[in-house]
């Protein structure tokens, strides 16, 4: 009977733990942005009809260029969460299907937060989501905030 305790006490202070364990969700995200094309200051709701391929074209009519972490990855996937509201899984379903519907280019996706950053400090017109943002980067401010 003992045992039986000692495990119900063990199972309980790990599900308590397990509520303080950092989870992908509690990650920062920035907004990097060219200097050709992307605006300096967005809102919410353009940054996300922006992501989700709603918008093509920049106010300067530049071409809209998407840079993402790859899903698997915690910035990909707090991505996934914070500015799509999907899954990792989902978010991919819903880039294919846009795609193949010929109503969007599918975003850029990297393995590395500095070949995200590389990427988008060389393509005009290009924007993208990384953890920290680095002083060669341009920040792009959401709601007069650097971080999501």
């Amino acid at each position: 009977m003992n045992w039986i305790y000692q495990l119900s006490i063990g199972i309980a202070v790990a599900l308590f733990y397990d509520g303080f364990s950092p989870k992908s969700q509690d990650v920062n995200l920035a907004i990097i942005g060219n200097a050709k094309g992307v605006p300096a200051e967005m809102n919410i709701n353009q940054l996300k009809s922006t992501m989700k391929g709603e918008k093509l074209r920049w106010p300067d009519g530049s071409k809209v260029v998407i840079a993402l972490m790859k899903t698997n990855t915690s910035i990909g996937q707090n991505t996934s969460k914070k500015i799509y509201n999907m899954s990792s899984d989902e978010l991919n379903k819903y880039w294919l299907a846009l795609v193949f519907q010929g109503k969007a280019d599918a975003p850029n996706f990297f393995n590395s937060e500095s070949e995200l950053e590389e990427f988008v400090a060389q393509t005009k017109g290009s924007i993208g989501v990384v953890n920290q943002v680095s002083p060669t980067n341009r920040a792009i401010l959401i709601d007069g905030k650097k971080f999501l």
